[in-house]
């Protein structure tokens, strides 16, 4: 025999409908999530007013033919490109990045990280998390990667954005292991290029504004007489979310943020009408609003010939023939980036770190391409010697710090490990590298376990 609903549970069910038809718009998970991360946040001190942008480059770009080549190396490992001069002395790079020749002043090239892992996942779980992965082909990390740490360490930051966003949940090899799926992205996986490019739950027409704010005005109502009832004051920080949630979802500021007709065209060619440069305009625009840390991923150039990432195997095409379109659409997209961050004054705010996992092999191998058929040059993996350009956040540029055999095989000249460039990273943003996390066992687990901030770099 059913029993008639008590006032309370009628009310709860009540309650249950209008959730059910405010998850429908999107409110509810975003709050959920805030909630989440909330709970789990770290103590903080006075956090600084500053930004990451982080360009990953996933398949591991060829040093060789990019930031340090050897044009003095036998030819089975020199490759077919040529160096050119900088507007920095000392400093030649790829003769397709001619754009970025040009601002060589406003970055610097780190030519001796290196590390162990010579596989997609591993590398970047290697680089990403500063740990020595357990299971190096799994492609999500067992070590929280720094994303999810930024995002975590700085969940008290309130902009109005989300403190973290990327234009995929996680890359290859990364993720947050023992953070948990809350310290994960806010993806916006959209081609900013597109003229209809928006993002769900940030762009609202009026009217469904105000449906949110009737049905919020609904659920405010019937938690007042939950609150009635409710003996320990936790309804309260439900409430306090869902607000939050709603704030960031319906605020000018953040679709302001998302919004890429603000733009002149001249800024969107400077970048590049591709999906690549308008990633790296989306990026300046995030940070500007003052999203903590944003991941854009440069993949599939959309370029005839080009493969889908950096992984250019001979297998999987000519490498030179590849980056013949895919570099200068690159050049473009971070050259711009790099410039607009210091044009715009936001050169102490801001940090700009270019970088895939690992460089390639020095030495050329030649294979047959699984779609040309024949013969055609291509770099494996190789961890033993990479490049990353660095920008911004008020640091020394317009310098290389290291270098590798004549050959390219190896860093040779203060060699650095990639926990370094993220202790100067961390260091940037407030946090403490030391600050630790308990693992899935209970364990604490510090954020970085060795590393320290690159001296050239204060």
């Amino acid at each position: 025999m059913n029993r008639p609903a008590t006032p309370l549970q009628a009310l709860q069910s009540r309650r249950s409908f209008l959730q059910a038809g405010f998850l429908t718009l999107g409110g509810l998970s975003l709050a959920d999530l805030l909630r989440l991360r909330a709970a789990s946040a770290a103590p903080h001190k006075s956090t600084p007013d500053t930004s990451v942008i982080l360009i990953w480059l996933q398949g591991g770009p060829s040093h060789m033919e990019t930031y340090d080549l050897k044009p003095n190396a036998p030819v089975e490992y020199r490759g077919e490109f040529n160096p050119i001069h900088t507007n920095v002395p000392g400093m030649d790079i790829c003769e397709h990045l001619p754009l970025h020749a040009k601002v060589a002043d406003r970055f610097t090239v780190i030519r001796s990280i290196s590390h162990g892992f010579a596989n997609h996942a591993g590398g970047a779980g290697r680089f990403l998390s500063g740990r020595d992965p357990l299971r190096p082909l799994d492609p999500i990390s067992q070590f929280p990667t720094i994303g999810p740490i930024v995002s975590r360490m700085r969940e008290h930051v309130n902009n109005g954005l989300p403190n973290y966003i990327g234009n995929q949940p996680r890359v290859y090899g990364g993720g947050s292991a023992y953070l948990g799926e809350a310290a994960l992205p806010f993806v916006v996986g959209a081609d900013p290029n597109l003229d209809n490019f928006q993002v769900p739950n940030i762009t609202m027409d009026d009217k469904l504004k105000e449906r949110l704010d009737d049905r919020m005005t609904l659920l405010t109502s019937f938690d007042q007489m939950r609150r009635d009832i409710d003996q320990n004051g936790s309804l309260a920080s439900i409430d306090k979310f869902n607000s939050k949630a709603l704030n960031m979802l319906t605020s000018d500021k953040a679709r302001n943020a998302f919004d890429m007709s603000q733009e002149s065209d001249a800024t969107r060619e400077k970048y590049g009408r591709h999906k690549w440069g308008q990633r790296a305009l989306l990026a300046r625009r995030l940070v500007e609003a003052g999203c903590s840390f944003v991941t854009m991923q440069m993949q599939n150039p959309g370029v005839q010939g080009c493969a889908g990432n950096w992984d250019i195997h001979a297998v999987n095409g000519h490498l030179y023939d590849d980056l013949r379109g895919r570099l200068p659409i690159f050049d473009r997209a971070v050259s711009a980036l790099v410039e607009d961050i210091y044009d715009r004054g936001l050169d102490e705010k801001v940090m700009v770190i270019v970088s895939g996992e690992f460089g390639r092999t020095p030495r050329i191998n030649p294979q047959k391409g699984t779609r040309s058929k024949i013969m055609q040059p291509g770099r494996d993996h190789w961890p033993g010697a990479m490049s990353v350009l660095v920008s911004g956040g008020g640091m020394k540029m317009g310098q290389v710090i290291g270098s590798t055999t004549a050959n390219g095989a190896y860093a040779k000249d203060n060699k650095l490990d990639p926990n370094d460039l993220l202790a100067t990273m961390y260091r940037f943003l407030g946090i403490d590298h030391h600050h630790a996390f308990l693992d899935h066992s209970g364990r604490p687990m510090p954020i970085l376990p060795k590393g320290s901030p690159i001296p050239e770099l204060s």
